[in-house]
């Protein structure tokens, strides 16, 4: 089954990112490219992308038929990167979750992918 796990930042890790020196930086994208790597080997990786900085994005708003866009609500916490994985079982989906450095500091997210032929999830509506 696919899953979907949002990585979730916040200004403060961002600062604290900005603090380490290129080789702390350097040490930590390690972290990511050994997660990566041992997904691809598994046959488990589908996805993984960071994602522009909040400032690019834009939330789309439709009124009167007419899409506008503007820039996100102001929030602290914010969308920074996804891996989109296809495993066994959600425990696997949380345990590849739990691995990534955000799950300690800022947040981690596991969204099950509905398989294409599956009942829509009228909760979400």
């Amino acid at each position: 089954m696919k899953y979907l796990i949002l990585i979730q930042s916040n200004p403060q890790w961002g600062a604290a990112w900005e603090a380490f020196t290129p080789e702390q930086q350097a040490e930590a994208m390690v972290v990511y490219a050994d997660l990566v790597d041992e997904l691809r080997a598994s046959g488990e990786l589908v996805d993984a992308e960071q994602l522009a900085g909040r400032e690019t994005a834009r939330a789309v708003r439709s009124t009167d038929g007419v899409a506008t866009d503007a820039p996100l609500a102001e929030t602290k916490e914010f969308l920074s990167g996804y891996y989109l994985v296809d495993v066994e079982s959600y425990d696997r989906a949380v345990e590849i979750a739990a691995r990534l450095p955000e799950a300690s500091w800022g947040g981690v997210h596991v969204h099950p992918i509905l398989a294409e032929d599956a009942e829509p999830d009228v909760s979400v509506a």
